[in-house]
């Protein structure tokens, strides 16, 4: 499975959380410990998971582009079950999320009783994906970041992508079926599929923009962003380009780097196709050897035909009829 598919999160949602400061979550009265200005919130049955979560996120490098000291006074509540998850979010969640963020509260909903492993490798991922939203929030001052941004961003700063994303980041530009930049701004899927489309878009998008000015551009970026108010204007200031010349900038060079021509040529893909098409030559070819087959044999004389009689008593060999 790929990776991304876990990382996929909801950075903001329509209606604020109705108990995500609430003492009691599904029935159950939750602990808190802290360290910093960080806290966590979780249920008895995660009071093992809750310390390292802690040491986790307070261990963990500064996000890219921001100061060691954001984001801060962020909450994370551990939610124990689905029904503890609806109620921290307020509800309205995508099925296909791994937790969410909610920047303008500073708090991050991580759960942890649905199977998935906090503390492995995705799970830190993941939260790492949540608090990188609300740095975002916090280091531009509150101001509205385009989607496609806020969650490339994310992705970024939480690890980017493996392989096999690439991979079928490459197949889905081949096809043409990555959407643009703007229908990521109005709206987010709620479809699965669709998701992890929109957040391969998002992270390329901004591993592109930020390719040759690294963090220093990221930084000044946001410095012009908080002092100007305004994306679009930090972002000619700071790249030269705006968000359109971006985006046509971006589908011309992943059309380059990783269309049909790129896919194809790529060893392991070309031998791939290569041994398909010889499997399907084969099948072919013994199709058409059997058909021509049956036809001679149609053709043939039978080895005893029905005019024959067969051998007699007196060992004479078999005579013609009348």
């Amino acid at each position: 499975m790929s990776a991304l598919l876990l990382l996929v999160s909801v950075a903001r949602l329509g209606a604020p959380p109705v108990q995500v400061i609430a003492d009691t979550l599904d029935g159950v009265l939750y602990r808190e410990i802290a360290g910093g200005s960080t806290r966590v919130r979780y249920a008895p049955r995660d009071s093992l998971v809750a310390p390292r979560v802690l040491t986790a996120l307070l261990a963990a490098p500064a996000l890219p582009g921001m100061p060691p000291d954001v984001p801060s006074g962020v909450t994370v509540v551990l939610a124990h079950t689905p029904a503890a998850f609806e109620q921290a979010t307020g509800g309205g969640v995508p099925e296909w999320r791994a937790a969410v963020a909610l920047p303008e509260l500073g708090v991050l909903v991580i759960p942890t009783g649905e199977g998935r492993r906090v503390l492995d490798p995705d799970g830190l991922r993941t939260l790492r994906h949540e608090w990188a939203h609300v740095g975002l929030h916090q280091e531009v001052g509150g101001l509205r970041a385009p989607r496609w941004f806020d969650e490339g961003y994310a992705q970024w700063a939480s690890g980017g992508w493996d392989a096999l994303d690439v991979w079928r980041l490459r197949v889905l530009i081949a096809l043409g079926r990555t959407p643009r930049f703007d229908s990521l701004t109005l709206s987010w899927p709620r479809e699965r599929v669709s998701a992890e489309t929109a957040y391969l878009l998002a992270a390329s998008a901004v591993t592109y923009l930020l390719a040759s000015s690294g963090e220093r551009g990221l930084e000044l970026f946001f410095q012009r962003w908080r002092e100007e108010g305004s994306f679009e204007t930090a972002l000619r200031s700071t790249f030269g380009v705006t968000s359109g010349q971006l985006e046509e900038d971006w589908r011309r060079h992943v059309r380059d780097r990783y269309g049909w021509l790129f896919v194809l040529s790529h060893s392991s893909i070309f031998w791939l196709v290569l041994a398909a098409a010889l499997v399907l030559m084969w099948r072919v070819r013994a199709r058409l050897n059997r058909e021509r087959l049956a036809r001679l044999r149609a053709d043939e004389l039978a080895e005893r035909p029905a005019f024959w009689r067969e051998t007699g008593e007196d060992g004479d060999p078999p005579r013609t009829a009348g």
